[in-house]
């Protein structure tokens, strides 16, 4: 971020496609409008990465709906100017995203659940807002989406955030109640006394930290133990002594 966020490299760009061709900066390269090819080429793509994830024995996916990424460049209308059924009213611009996403869900296991990132806000007027994600939300959970994780922005350069303490969370709450899913809330969270209260109150079904975990890796286990709550620890930080393989009996035979 310090050396320029998302500016585009000084030569080797590689060749970029979007929902219509705009280049994210007036100096970026400008992507080639996807074709029908294109969609099924992307689409068979995120099947095979699930089909992966599955193999590796991931528990939860979350496909990217938000900003500015491929799927998130047809959901809103500062970066979807398309004339054909893929572009123009809401309908039309959900199409595609959830076409991959059907695929998706198709292809991972029915018991194991799916999260969409999404965009709450572009920031930006002409852009998503907060009603448009109840719409796709609702969307969302109509065709088996499970939770929505809610951020907002970074569609556009020229965006104008409302940052603070908690500043995604009022999105999530909103979701949530209207869209009638389970959401998860992001941005500004960074005490237990945070998370403890945003769920109590209804406001999102989880809390999800980031840069909180950078600082503290053990942010988790820290927050329980202040708590009065004692997590167990995995065998590789227990002292040496006392270190029993797992399946093994613990009465020192």
């Amino acid at each position: 971020m310090w050396e320029g966020i998302d500016e585009p490299l000084a030569e080797g760009n590689w060749p970029l496609v979007s929902a219509s061709p705009i280049p994210y900066f007036p100096y970026s390269q400008v992507p080639r409008p996807m074709d029908r090819s294109d969609m099924d080429g992307v689409r068979d793509d995120f099947v095979r990465a699930v089909r992966m994830a599955d193999q590796a024995g991931f528990d939860l996916l979350e496909l990217h709906f938000a900003h500015g990424y491929l799927l998130a460049s047809f959901l809103s209308p500062l970066t979807n100017r398309r004339d054909d059924e893929y572009g123009g009213s809401m309908v039309n611009r959900l199409r595609f995203p959830l076409e991959v996403f059907d695929a998706v869900r198709a292809a991972w296991p029915a018991a194991k659940p799916i999260s969409v990132r999404l965009s709450a806000t572009d920031w930006k007027d002409g852009g998503l807002q907060p009603a448009d994600a109840v719409e796709i939300a609702r969307a969302l959970g109509v065709h088996g989406c499970d939770i929505v994780d809610v951020s907002a922005g970074n569609t556009v350069p020229d965006q104008a955030p409302a940052y603070g303490r908690l500043f995604q969370t009022p999105f999530s709450d909103r979701i949530r109640h209207e869209a009638g899913i389970a959401t998860m809330t992001v941005g500004g969270v960074a005490s237990y006394a945070a998370v403890n209260s945003i769920l109590s109150a209804g406001r999102a079904d989880l809390c999800v930290l980031a840069r909180a975990h950078l600082y503290d890796p053990y942010w988790t286990r820290h927050a329980a133990r202040e708590q009065g709550i004692e997590l167990p620890w995995p065998d590789q930080y227990a002292p040496v002594g006392s270190y029993v393989p797992r399946g093994a009996p613990r009465d020192g035979r």
